[in-house]
């Protein structure tokens, strides 16, 4: 299968391009496309897919710099010393003798260029790039070529740099390792392996790669559990997964005899057909992660200690990320564990359909203020509950609970009118909780003797509850709009009331799944009120991952909670 890390740019990213556009690149005899004022591809000739070996969906959509330019040695150009992006994002026409495109096979080209302003019949200001390769086939460079010396220092820096700067950027472990190889192959070497040390030591052979055809392919069948590292072994692995320093490795038929590892070893180079190799530690603050095989195979130069520095600084910068991103799944399980016992199980009411989600935030603990809580109370009704505590963390968390608890406690001692109970609640908050601000609705849902269903609430700062019908009809419950809790006001609480009808659909939520700083709060009530009534025919689990998916706003980093319950159609 193919191996990448890369999300395909193209898609959704088509684009119009008018008729003297195409018909411009149609006519011209050499290689040839048109950038936008970001930089992307939004239209390319057949000359240009012939040279660089690339259908046109691979260019449009695509950042023309990330996908085409290299230094001769095969490393993507830092942005600021590429003169050509330079150019055509200052608007100016500029020509070169000498750059280095990457051809979709993975083979490196030098091409000559011009790339100059055009503006289109649409008033749209874009850019045109020329380029044409010499007829030299020396100038066209196989990636293996890239590996017969060490890489200068320059390049050397930018590619150290690039390390850091990718695998710092996230912080979840399998995504780490993909940025790792793709950074490494086929830049040094065209085969790359990761292996990973477990609890109990463990070994896992966690990714296996190699270059073909320009992508990344992945080897699953040469992956999987690893025998134990032996404690006497001078294999170079074996030595690594011990944090040993750096070391050449080659096919041998002492391989195979040496230990259970050294025979996976064996394998893996007979598998591939690596004659040379490099293997180093991949250490983290306190403990060795596990090792890099970076292996030769499709050429004849082999590695040696020359470029074993260089490897070894690519390790310590892995491991650093490695070891932030363990840490942070370790902080994120105990986190949403916690979260799995803060959170209620929804009681089964006869007659009631009730689904929740809770969504954690990307960052802090991954647990936060929102929650949602429902419960039976004395004399039949159900309780439902949404808040929000101010804070994303533990102590957010913390509070959240001992609000809910003291809610429930009001609400199962006293058959009061919701508006009752919350203001109890928002008293005794101040002495008996941590809680400093929250936003509530609190709301009893009643089947009268009739067999009508009844829902009174009150709204403490909240955004309102959503009533969405079977026919798809849906409007905010306004009603009961009071203060929220914290601010020591001692003012009346409102009560709403509404008919819910059969079949009828409520949903209860926080903020995070309505607000985002580039749009006012109305018109994400708005997109929530136009989702939800398009959905009232779903079930209430579909109907809320739905809403959840639609709704939420794409760049959203708060934590959001979602309580639907739908009454019977009779």
């Amino acid at each position: 299968m193919t191996y990448d890390d890369t999300p395909d740019a193209a898609d959704g990213a088509e684009r119009a391009v008018p008729a003297s556009l195409s018909s411009l690149l149609t006519s011209l005899d050499t290689g040839a496309y048109v950038v936008d004022a970001t930089g992307a591809v939004v239209a390319v000739n057949a000359r240009a897919e012939k040279l660089l070996g690339r259908p046109a969906r691979e260019f449009r959509g695509r950042d023309a710099h990330e996908l085409l330019h290299r230094s001769r040695y095969g490393a993507t150009l830092p942005r600021a010393q590429c003169g050509m992006r330079q150019a055509y994002m200052a608007g100016r026409t500029v020509q070169s003798e000498e750059e280095w495109f990457e051809r979709g096979d993975g083979s490196l080209m030098r091409v000559s260029w011009l790339v100059t302003p055009c503006r289109t019949d649409d008033g749209t200001v874009r850019t045109l790039v020329l380029f044409h390769a010499p007829h030299d086939p020396e100038e066209t460079r196989t990636p293996g070529d890239r590996f017969g010396s060490p890489l200068p220092e320059l390049e050397r820096l930018a590619l150290l740099a690039e390390t850091t700067t990718q695998l710092t950027a996230t912080l979840d472990v399998e995504q780490a390792l993909r940025r790792l190889v793709r950074l490494v192959v086929p830049q040094l070497a065209d085969w790359a392996v990761v292996d990973l040390a477990a609890e109990r030591g463990r070994v896992r052979r966690s990714t296996v790669v190699h270059a073909e055809g320009g992508d990344l392919v992945r080897r699953d069948d040469l992956e999987g559990p690893l025998s134990p590292v032996p404690e006497d072994s001078l294999l170079p692995l074996a030595r690594a997964l011990r944090g040993v320093s750096p070391a050449l490795d080659a096919p041998s038929p002492r391989l195979a005899a040496d230990s259970p590892l050294g025979a996976e070893q064996a394998r893996l180079f007979a598998e591939s057909g690596i004659h040379s190799a490099a293997v180093a530690p991949i250490r983290g603050v306190r403990e060795v992660l596990g090792a890099l095989t970076l292996g030769r195979a499709g050429r004849a130069e082999a590695f040696t200690a020359d470029d074993l520095p260089l490897l070894e600084d690519i390790c310590r910068r892995a491991g650093l990320a490695l070891d932030n991103a363990r840490l942070y799944e370790r902080q994120r399980t105990v986190a949403e564990t916690m979260q799995r016992h803060l959170l209620p199980q929804l009681p089964h009411v006869p007659g009631l359909e009730m689904y929740a989600r809770y969504l954690a935030a990307p960052d802090a603990s991954q647990v936060g203020g929102d929650w949602y809580d429902a419960f039976v109370l004395p004399d039949g009704a159900t309780a439902l509950a949404v808040g929000d505590v101010v804070g994303h963390d533990l102590d957010a968390a913390a509070g959240m609970a001992q609000l809910r608890n003291v809610l429930r406690a009001y609400a199962w001692s006293q058959e009061e009118p919701p508006s009752v109970i919350v203001s109890q609640l928002d008293r005794a908050a101040v002495h008996i909780t941590d809680v400093t601000m929250a936003t509530l609705v609190f709301a009893r849902l009643s089947r009268e003797d009739d067999g009508r269903w009844t829902l009174e609430w009150t709204n403490a700062g909240h955004p309102p509850p959503l009533l969405v019908t079977r026919d798809g009809e849906a409007r905010f419950l306004d009603g009961g709009h009071g203060m929220l809790l914290g601010t020591a006001l001692e003012r009346p609480r409102p009560d709403g009331k509404t008919e819910v009808p059969p079949g009828a659909t409520l949903l209860f939520y926080t903020d995070g799944l309505i607000e985002e700083p580039s749009r006012s709060l109305d018109e994400g009530l708005e997109l929530l009120r136009t989702h939800a009534a398009a959905l009232a025919e779903h079930p209430p689990a579909r109907f809320t991952d739905l809403v959840l998916e639609r709704a939420r706003p794409a760049g959203n980093d708060d934590d959001v909670a979602l309580l639907t319950v739908r009454v019977p159609v009779e």
